[in-house]
């Protein structure tokens, strides 16, 4: 078995623990871009102590290469827990990632998000650099 065996992906348009990954299309080489990533973007995924996105990941795949970066890794670790019980607590992390990077070259960037009930699903973007 490989991991890739257990990824799932689909159109985050349509299935709500796919993420969305929000860039430009085509960008100047080493200019700054802001890359959002975030689950339930179109349908909204539940944010609960008992269903929640615990994390995302985004890397960066050059064209023509066989590795990729690590971009970010993100985690959403306040769920609604209390002493009081499920979903009483103060505070509920929404899984909504961003950050800031330069590319060189064009790839494509590829975001994986872990549902603590529904595992691992993936989505990517094609990302253009130019001069």
């Amino acid at each position: 078995m490989k991991i890739s065996d257990i990824v799932q992906s689909a159109d985050w348009k349509t299935e709500k623990h796919v993420p969305a990954i929000e860039a430009p299309e085509v960008v100047k080489a080493g200019e700054r871009i802001t890359v959002q990533v975030s689950v339930g973007k179109e349908i909204a995924h539940p944010n609960t102590t008992e269903h929640h996105i615990r994390w995302i990941r985004l890397y960066f795949k050059p064209d023509g290469s066989k590795f990729a970066s690590e971009l970010g890794a993100f985690e959403f670790t306040a769920h609604g827990e209390s002493a009081e019980g499920p979903n009483k607590g103060p505070a509920f992390s929404e899984p909504v990632a961003i950050t800031v990077t330069k590319l060189n070259v064009s790839g494509t960037l590829l975001a994986v998000a872990y549902c603590n009930i529904h595992g691992l699903w993936e989505d990517s973007k094609a990302i253009k650099v130019e001069g």
